[in-house]
């Protein structure tokens, strides 16, 4: 006789379905993104803050000087000399490059942004108690609100936007209010962003010939022929990633890794992944591996007659390749000569900045967005890199 606990319960379908549905339609809003992640990074990082009299003694201490040498800075600056700054930017921030930052007041608007910056940084790492990933969380969290309401981005605040007005007679506000409603009526109809079409594939990029030698399921094959007289004989073979396009390594052929292959007398193989839909929901990675780079290694032999083939693999397509060549080592198949891996992880203890999105919230979302459509849309992986550089690629363009 069947225990009463070993009965299904009749709504355990059900239940499933509408909680990965309220998820999907959670990370739809938070571009996927863990609201739950956020309020229990901050949550941590507030409490033991709070709990910390010691280290809020430290912050006060540490702003009092910052503005005393805000302060120090603002008087050598009205005496009409060129003072050392009291902060520098970080070599990467290129924000306030322009001479006209060191104009009064706005070279104390820039250092008064530095300076509260700095102060920042310190008031949310290094807390004692917040575990690692809450603080790394608040600290890049806060980091993204800095950027957004930095001066850079707002008329008052920022000289060289203030110049280029009187130089244009307010010409470039209207200008950039059309190509604002000029890209949300694009984001509105899945359109792609303005001035892409201007690089036409097989023109303006992917200019080196090639052609297609073979198709399955998730990829083509495209050979390009050696432009030489003479002809290497091992081959090479180009894995790159998912979410970027075969010609990443063909943009022009100024900057052309397999135009110079071929004109160093190399066989080039290159895989084109196809975008995926609903219909391959199923797909994981070990189907990726065998129709992927598996597969490229077999007709490649078989175009070419080579026992050896070199390959690269370039961002997540090098990690394919990776767990390709070692499950290859362990069925004893030696035809790879050489692996060569660009911007490749294989090791992910450490992934850095992207560890942020990687948590058992965050992936929930995940799982409950592909369960949905099947697939992960490049719109939330692309939000995702922009986000770690916000500098350039999102606040300087929204604001």
């Amino acid at each position: 006789m069947q225990s009463r606990s070993n009965i299904p319960d009749p709504l355990d379908g059900l239940a499933t379905t509408l909680d990965r549905s309220s998820f999907a339609a959670i990370a739809q809003l938070t571009s996927g993104q863990s609201p739950a992640t956020l309020a229990q990074s901050f949550s941590d990082w507030w409490t033991h803050i709070l709990c910390s009299p010691g280290r809020q003694l430290q912050l006060a201490a540490k702003g009092g000087r910052k503005l005393m040498r805000l302060a120090d800075y603002a008087m050598r600056s009205a005496s009409g000399s060129d003072p050392e700054p009291a902060i520098d930017p970080l070599p990467q921030d290129r924000r306030f490059a322009d001479a006209a930052w060191k104009r009064h007041p706005f070279d104390l608007i820039e250092q008064a942004f530095l300076l509260q910056q700095q102060w920042w940084h310190a008031a949310t790492t290094g807390v004692s108690g917040v575990t690692g990933h809450h603080e790394a969380i608040v600290e890049f969290a806060t980091r993204q609100m800095l950027d957004m309401v930095s001066p850079t981005n707002f008329i008052p605040t920022n000289p060289v936007l203030q110049q280029r007005i009187l130089e244009t007679g307010g010409q470039c506000l209207v200008e950039g209010a059309r190509f604002f409603c000029d890209d949300l009526e694009r984001l509105v109809r899945g359109e792609p962003a303005a001035g892409t079409e201007a690089y036409r594939v097989g023109e303006k990029v992917a200019a080196t010939a090639g052609k297609v030698v073979f198709r399955n399921r998730v990829m083509e094959l495209i050979q390009y022929a050696p432009a030489t007289e003479t002809v290497r004989p091992e081959p090479i073979l180009i894995v790159p990633a998912w979410i970027m396009k075969y010609y990443i390594l063909d943009l022009s052929p100024e900057n052309s890794l397999i135009r110079w292959l071929v004109g160093q007398g190399y066989t080039v193989f290159c895989i084109s992944w196809y975008n995926p839909d609903s219909a391959d929901r199923d797909l994981d990675m070990e189907d990726y591996r065998l129709l992927g780079p598996m597969a490229a290694v077999d007709v490649i032999q078989a175009i070419t007659g080579t026992e050896k083939i070199h390959a690269a693999g370039y961002c997540i397509g090098g990690t394919l390749l990776a767990i390709t060549a070692a499950a290859m080592a362990r069925d004893e198949d030696e035809r790879l000569a050489s692996v060569t891996l660009f911007a490749a992880q294989t090791e992910f203890s450490e992934p850095g900045e992207l560890g942020l999105f990687i948590d058992e919230a965050e992936i929930n979302l995940i799982d409950a967005m592909m369960w949905a459509r099947g697939f992960l849309d490049s719109s939330h992986m692309g939000g995702a890199f922009q986000m770690l550089r916000s500098n350039d690629l999102l606040w300087s363009r929204i604001l």
